[in-house]
C-alpha cells in the first residue's frame, strides 16, 4: 500500500489549523496535500480507489474523523514524523530527546498527559536541525530563540511560528532549481551559485525577522540565522536520504 506522505510544511499548517491559526481546518490540509501527489487519479475519476490504496496510521484517521486535538503522545508525533518526505524521526530518539537531551523542554506546558502542539513542533524542529548541528548548539540556539521553556509569552517566535516560516521559507527557494542546490544537475552548479543561494536565504530570513515586534537587532539576526540553519538542514536531510537509498539500492542490486 502506498504511504501517506506530507512535506514539512504541510506538518507545520496542520499544526497551525489544530492551534485553531490557519485559514483551513485540519481534515482540509490533509486533503490538499493529499490531493496534490494525486492530481491524476484525481482527474481520471481514480481518486477513491487510490485514496483506499493509502496507509493511513490511527492518527490521521482521528484527524480525518474531526477530533479536536491539542496534544499528542511520543507515538503520534513519531506516526506523524513518519510521514514527513526524507524525515528519520524514531520513537527512541524523541525519548531520549525528552527525558535527557531537551528535557526543560518537555517538563512542562503539557497538554494533560500528553505533548503540546509547540512541543510536537519542537520535535520536529530537533529532527531537522540534527542534520547539521550537534545538541549541544542546538540547545544553545533554543536559549536564544526560547527564552524560558515554561513561559512562551518571552519567546521571541513560537516553535510553531519558526517551524512554519523555515518550512515554507524552503518550499518557495525550492521551487526555484537554481536558488537550491540541484542533485539532478550537478554540472551547473559553481561557487558563485552557492553565494547566490546563501543570499537568497538569507534575504528572506531577514525578511521573517525584521517583522517581528520588540525585538533588538540581536535578537533579528539571532531569529535570521536559525531560519537560515534550519532551511539548509532540510536540504541536509534530503542528501542524508538520498545517500541512503543508493546505498540500499547498490547492496540490494548486487545479485553475485
Amino acid at each position: 500500500m502506498e504511504s501517506f506522505t506530507l512535506t514539512r510544511n504541510d506538518m507545520a499548517c496542520l499544526l497551525l489549523a489544530l492551534d485553531g491559526k490557519y485559514n483551513q481546518k485540519p481534515l482540509q490540509v490533509l486533503q490538499t496535500a493529499w490531493i496534490r501527489t494525486h492530481q491524476y487519479d484525481m482527474a481520471k475519476g481514480t481518486g477513491l480507489p487510490a485514496f483506499l490504496s493509502t496507509m493511513l496510521p490511527p492518527i490521521i484517521e482521528k484527524l480525518i474523523k474531526g477530533n479536536e486535538l491539542k496534544g499528542f503522545s511520543l507515538q503520534e508525533i513519531a506516526a506523524l514524523g513518519h510521514l514527513i518526505e526524507h524525515s528519520n524521526l524514531s520513537i527512541t530518539s524523541m525519548q531520549n530527546w525528552v527525558k535527557r537531551d531537551f528535557k526543560p523542554y518537555f517538563n512542562c506546558s503539557r497538554a494533560g498527559k500528553k505533548y503540546s502542539l509547540n512541543q510536537a513542533a519542537l520535535l520536529f524542529i530537533i529532527d531537522d536541525l540534527k542534520s547539521n548541528l550537534d545538541f549541544e548548539s542546538i540547545r544553545k540556539l533554543f536559549d536564544l530563540i526560547f527564552k524560558k521553556p515554561d513561559n512562551k509569552s518571552v519567546d521571541l517566535v513560537g516553535p510553531i511560528e519558526l517551524y512554519a516560516t523555515y518550512t515554507s521559507m524552503f518550499e518557495e527557494l525550492d521551487a526555484n532549481n537554481d536558488q537550491l542546490l540541484d542533485i539532478s544537475s550537478p554540472l551547473k552548479e559553481s561557487p558563485h551559485q552557492n553565494s547566490v543561494t546563501e543570499n537568497v536565504i538569507r534575504a528572506a530570513a531577514n525578511q521573517f525577522a525584521s517583522r517581528l515586534p520588540n525585538l533588538s537587532g540581536n535578537q533579528q539576526e539571532a531569529v535570521r540565522n536559525i531560519l537560515l540553519v534550519a532551511v539548509i538542514s532540510i536540504q541536509t536531510s534530503y542528501f542524508h536520504s538520498l545517500s541512503r537509498r543508493y546505498c540500499n539500492a547498490t547492496l540490494f542490486l548486487n545479485l553475485e
